[in-house]
Protein backbone atom coordinates (compact mmCIF):
# COMPACT_ATOMS: atom_id res chain seq x y z
CA UNK A 1 0.00 0.00 0.00
CA UNK A 2 2.72 2.41 0.39
CA UNK A 3 4.10 2.20 -2.86
CA UNK A 4 0.83 2.38 -4.36
CA UNK A 5 0.46 5.48 -2.28
CA UNK A 6 3.34 7.53 -2.75
CA UNK A 7 2.57 6.20 -6.59
CA UNK A 8 -0.49 8.37 -5.92
CA UNK A 9 1.20 11.72 -4.53
CA UNK A 10 3.77 11.62 -7.37
CA UNK A 11 0.90 11.55 -9.83
CA UNK A 12 -1.18 14.54 -7.72
CA UNK A 13 2.26 16.67 -7.76
CA UNK A 14 2.22 16.22 -11.53
CA UNK A 15 -1.45 17.09 -12.34
CA UNK A 16 -0.95 20.25 -10.14
CA UNK A 17 1.89 21.24 -11.56
CA UNK A 18 -0.16 21.02 -15.20
CA UNK A 19 -2.87 22.73 -14.37
CA UNK A 20 -0.53 25.83 -12.55
CA UNK A 21 0.41 26.08 -15.90
CA UNK A 22 -2.97 27.02 -16.84
CA UNK A 23 -3.74 30.14 -14.73
CA UNK A 24 -1.64 33.63 -14.36
CA UNK A 25 1.33 32.89 -12.12
CA UNK A 26 1.30 34.19 -8.47
CA UNK A 27 2.92 38.02 -8.30
CA UNK A 28 5.65 39.51 -5.75
CA UNK A 29 3.37 41.78 -3.47
CA UNK A 30 5.70 44.65 -1.54
CA UNK A 31 4.80 43.57 2.42
CA UNK A 32 6.77 45.67 5.25
CA UNK A 33 10.42 45.03 4.30
CA UNK A 34 10.22 41.99 1.90
CA UNK A 35 7.48 40.60 0.33
CA UNK A 36 4.38 37.70 -0.15
CA UNK A 37 3.60 36.02 -3.46
CA UNK A 38 -0.37 36.35 -4.15
CA UNK A 39 -2.02 35.35 -7.32
CA UNK A 40 -3.26 39.31 -7.93
CA UNK A 41 -6.35 38.28 -10.48
CA UNK A 42 -8.27 35.91 -8.01
CA UNK A 43 -10.08 33.82 -10.03
CA UNK A 44 -11.83 30.73 -9.34
CA UNK A 45 -9.29 28.38 -11.27
CA UNK A 46 -6.11 29.85 -9.23
CA UNK A 47 -8.51 29.30 -5.74
CA UNK A 48 -8.56 25.21 -7.07
CA UNK A 49 -5.00 25.37 -7.39
CA UNK A 50 -4.62 26.70 -3.98
CA UNK A 51 -7.01 24.35 -2.67
CA UNK A 52 -5.51 21.24 -4.74
CA UNK A 53 -2.18 21.99 -3.12
CA UNK A 54 -3.75 21.79 0.37
CA UNK A 55 -4.68 18.39 -0.28
CA UNK A 56 -1.49 17.39 -1.58
CA UNK A 57 0.32 18.06 1.43
CA UNK A 58 -2.73 17.33 4.13
CA UNK A 59 -2.48 13.56 2.78
CA UNK A 60 1.00 13.40 3.00
CA UNK A 61 1.11 14.82 6.79
CA UNK A 62 -1.99 12.63 7.60
CA UNK A 63 0.61 9.53 6.03
CA UNK A 64 3.57 10.43 7.94
CA UNK A 65 1.29 10.94 11.46
CA UNK A 66 -0.32 7.39 10.75
CA UNK A 67 3.28 6.00 10.25
CA UNK A 68 4.12 6.96 13.76
CA UNK A 69 0.80 6.09 15.31
CA UNK A 70 -0.49 10.26 16.23
CA UNK A 71 -4.06 9.29 15.22
CA UNK A 72 -5.44 12.11 17.60
CA UNK A 73 -3.47 14.97 15.09
CA UNK A 74 -4.32 12.69 11.82
CA UNK A 75 -8.09 13.00 12.87
CA UNK A 76 -7.32 16.67 12.69
CA UNK A 77 -6.24 16.78 9.63
CA UNK A 78 -8.67 14.54 7.96
CA UNK A 79 -11.60 16.89 9.31
CA UNK A 80 -9.35 19.80 7.04
CA UNK A 81 -8.90 17.28 4.16
CA UNK A 82 -13.02 16.63 4.49
CA UNK A 83 -13.82 20.81 3.98
CA UNK A 84 -11.04 20.84 1.26
CA UNK A 85 -12.57 18.11 -0.46
CA UNK A 86 -16.15 20.33 -0.28
CA UNK A 87 -14.91 23.43 -1.36
CA UNK A 88 -13.35 21.76 -4.48
CA UNK A 89 -16.69 20.35 -5.19
CA UNK A 90 -18.52 23.40 -4.51
CA UNK A 91 -16.18 25.26 -6.96
CA UNK A 92 -16.00 22.90 -9.77
CA UNK A 93 -19.94 22.84 -9.74
CA UNK A 94 -20.57 26.03 -9.49
CA UNK A 95 -18.19 27.24 -12.01
CA UNK A 96 -20.47 26.21 -14.59
CA UNK A 97 -24.01 27.15 -12.68
CA UNK A 98 -24.83 30.45 -13.01
CA UNK A 99 -27.65 30.39 -10.13
CA UNK A 100 -24.53 30.13 -7.81
CA UNK A 101 -22.75 33.19 -8.50
CA UNK A 102 -23.66 35.46 -6.27
CA UNK A 103 -22.37 32.14 -2.92
CA UNK A 104 -19.17 31.74 -5.55
CA UNK A 105 -18.52 35.29 -5.53
CA UNK A 106 -18.72 35.55 -1.53
CA UNK A 107 -16.97 32.09 -0.98
CA UNK A 108 -13.86 34.03 -3.10
CA UNK A 109 -13.94 36.99 -1.53
CA UNK A 110 -13.38 35.85 2.11
CA UNK A 111 -10.90 33.28 0.15
CA UNK A 112 -9.15 36.37 -1.05
CA UNK A 113 -9.14 38.45 2.02
CA UNK A 114 -6.06 39.90 3.71
CA UNK A 115 -5.75 39.17 7.34
CA UNK A 116 -4.62 42.88 7.83
CA UNK A 117 -5.93 46.13 5.82
CA UNK A 118 -2.12 47.53 6.98
CA UNK A 119 0.63 45.17 7.85
CA UNK A 120 2.12 47.56 9.81
CA UNK A 121 -0.73 47.53 12.31
CA UNK A 122 -2.39 44.46 12.28
CA UNK A 123 -4.72 44.77 16.00
CA UNK A 124 -5.90 48.19 14.40
CA UNK A 125 -6.42 46.80 11.08
CA UNK A 126 -7.47 43.29 11.38
CA UNK A 127 -9.69 42.05 9.00
CA UNK A 128 -13.19 39.68 9.86
CA UNK A 129 -13.05 37.33 7.44
CA UNK A 130 -17.00 36.73 6.20
CA UNK A 131 -16.39 33.40 5.49
CA UNK A 132 -19.73 31.26 3.62
CA UNK A 133 -20.63 28.85 6.50
CA UNK A 134 -19.87 25.47 5.94
CA UNK A 135 -23.76 24.71 6.47
CA UNK A 136 -24.58 26.71 3.13
CA UNK A 137 -21.58 24.59 0.83
CA UNK A 138 -22.96 20.86 2.26
CA UNK A 139 -26.44 22.47 1.14
CA UNK A 140 -25.57 23.42 -2.33
CA UNK A 141 -23.57 20.17 -2.45
CA UNK A 142 -26.41 17.89 -1.51
CA UNK A 143 -28.54 19.51 -4.38
CA UNK A 144 -25.63 19.22 -7.01
CA UNK A 145 -23.91 15.93 -6.14
CA UNK A 146 -27.27 14.34 -4.68
CA UNK A 147 -29.80 15.17 -7.40
CA UNK A 148 -31.33 11.29 -6.42
CA UNK A 149 -31.02 11.26 -3.24
CA UNK A 150 -32.89 13.12 -0.28
CA UNK A 151 -30.72 16.57 0.11
CA UNK A 152 -30.93 16.68 4.16
CA UNK A 153 -30.24 13.15 4.00
CA UNK A 154 -26.48 13.91 2.41
CA UNK A 155 -26.38 17.27 4.63
CA UNK A 156 -27.06 15.05 7.58
CA UNK A 157 -24.36 13.04 6.75
CA UNK A 158 -22.03 15.65 6.05
CA UNK A 159 -22.54 16.77 9.44
CA UNK A 160 -21.74 14.12 11.24
CA UNK A 161 -18.90 13.25 9.67
CA UNK A 162 -17.87 17.35 10.51
CA UNK A 163 -19.19 16.45 14.32
CA UNK A 164 -17.07 13.22 14.82
CA UNK A 165 -13.66 15.48 13.46
CA UNK A 166 -14.32 18.34 15.62
CA UNK A 167 -13.64 16.88 18.25
CA UNK A 168 -9.98 15.99 17.71
CA UNK A 169 -10.13 19.85 16.19
CA UNK A 170 -11.44 21.18 19.62
CA UNK A 171 -9.49 18.06 21.72
CA UNK A 172 -13.01 16.85 23.48
CA UNK A 173 -12.45 14.80 26.07
CA UNK A 174 -13.84 11.72 24.29
CA UNK A 175 -11.46 11.40 21.96
CA UNK A 176 -8.24 12.47 24.36
CA UNK A 177 -9.28 9.54 26.30
CA UNK A 178 -9.23 7.37 23.13
CA UNK A 179 -5.23 7.84 23.78
CA UNK A 180 -5.60 6.36 27.59
CA UNK A 181 -4.65 2.74 28.07
CA UNK A 182 -2.16 -0.04 28.21
CA UNK A 183 -1.02 -1.48 31.53
CA UNK A 184 -0.61 -0.05 33.27
CA UNK A 185 -2.54 2.37 32.07
CA UNK A 186 -2.00 5.70 30.87
CA UNK A 187 -1.86 8.36 27.91
CA UNK A 188 0.10 7.28 24.76
CA UNK A 189 2.27 10.39 24.33
CA UNK A 190 4.76 9.29 22.15
CA UNK A 191 2.13 7.59 19.74
CA UNK A 192 -0.63 4.64 19.44
CA UNK A 193 1.33 2.67 17.30
CA UNK A 194 0.52 -1.31 18.52
CA UNK A 195 -2.67 -0.25 19.77
CA UNK A 196 -5.86 -1.40 18.15
CA UNK A 197 -7.09 1.83 17.01
CA UNK A 198 -4.14 2.28 14.47
CA UNK A 199 -5.74 -0.29 11.78
CA UNK A 200 -9.10 1.46 11.39
CA UNK A 201 -7.04 4.89 10.90
CA UNK A 202 -5.39 2.96 8.60
CA UNK A 203 -8.29 1.83 6.88
CA UNK A 204 -9.94 5.41 6.67
CA UNK A 205 -6.58 7.07 5.29
CA UNK A 206 -7.80 4.87 2.62
CA UNK A 207 -10.76 7.49 1.84
CA UNK A 208 -8.81 10.31 1.66
CA UNK A 209 -6.27 9.44 -1.08
CA UNK A 210 -9.08 8.26 -3.19
CA UNK A 211 -11.31 11.50 -2.34
CA UNK A 212 -8.21 13.38 -2.94
CA UNK A 213 -8.11 11.78 -6.45
CA UNK A 214 -11.58 12.16 -6.89
CA UNK A 215 -10.60 16.15 -5.81
CA UNK A 216 -8.37 16.40 -8.89
CA UNK A 217 -10.72 14.81 -11.14
CA UNK A 218 -13.22 17.64 -10.46
CA UNK A 219 -10.21 20.50 -11.02
CA UNK A 220 -9.13 18.73 -14.60
CA UNK A 221 -12.74 18.96 -15.76
CA UNK A 222 -13.43 22.48 -14.55
CA UNK A 223 -9.61 23.28 -16.46
CA UNK A 224 -11.46 21.75 -19.49
CA UNK A 225 -8.29 19.49 -19.71
CA UNK A 226 -10.64 16.36 -21.42
CA UNK A 227 -7.55 14.00 -21.39
CA UNK A 228 -6.66 14.49 -17.96
CA UNK A 229 -10.06 14.06 -16.80
CA UNK A 230 -10.28 10.85 -18.71
CA UNK A 231 -6.71 10.09 -17.40
CA UNK A 232 -7.60 10.38 -13.51
CA UNK A 233 -10.95 8.73 -13.75
CA UNK A 234 -9.06 5.91 -14.85
CA UNK A 235 -6.63 6.32 -12.03
CA UNK A 236 -8.97 6.05 -9.36
CA UNK A 237 -10.99 2.88 -10.79
CA UNK A 238 -6.85 1.82 -11.30
CA UNK A 239 -6.26 2.68 -7.42
CA UNK A 240 -9.61 1.25 -5.76
CA UNK A 241 -8.47 -2.12 -7.40
CA UNK A 242 -4.82 -2.18 -6.92
CA UNK A 243 -5.92 -1.95 -3.23
CA UNK A 244 -7.96 -3.91 -2.84
CA UNK A 245 -10.97 -1.28 -1.74
CA UNK A 246 -14.11 -1.39 -2.91
CA UNK A 247 -14.69 2.05 -4.74
CA UNK A 248 -18.56 2.08 -4.00
CA UNK A 249 -18.58 2.00 -0.37
CA UNK A 250 -14.87 3.52 -0.55
CA UNK A 251 -14.11 0.81 2.82
CA UNK A 252 -11.95 -2.33 2.85
CA UNK A 253 -13.46 -5.50 1.24
CA UNK A 254 -14.05 -8.01 3.65
CA UNK A 255 -12.26 -11.56 2.46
Amino acid sequence: MDQLYGKTLRSMQETLLRLEKCVPPPQRIPYLDHFVYRYVEKTLHQALIQKLARVVTGIQAATILLEYGFVQEQGVLQRTLDELREDIAFLAFSASDPGAAGLQKEYLDAFYQEDFEDPKDPTGTLNKRQMVSRHKIQGYLSRIEGAAIDPSTLVANAKAVSKTYSGFVHAASPHIMDMYGGEPPGFHLEGMLGTPVIEDYRQDLWNYYFRGITSFAMAAKVFGDADLYKKIRQYSDDFARESGMDQAVQRPTKS
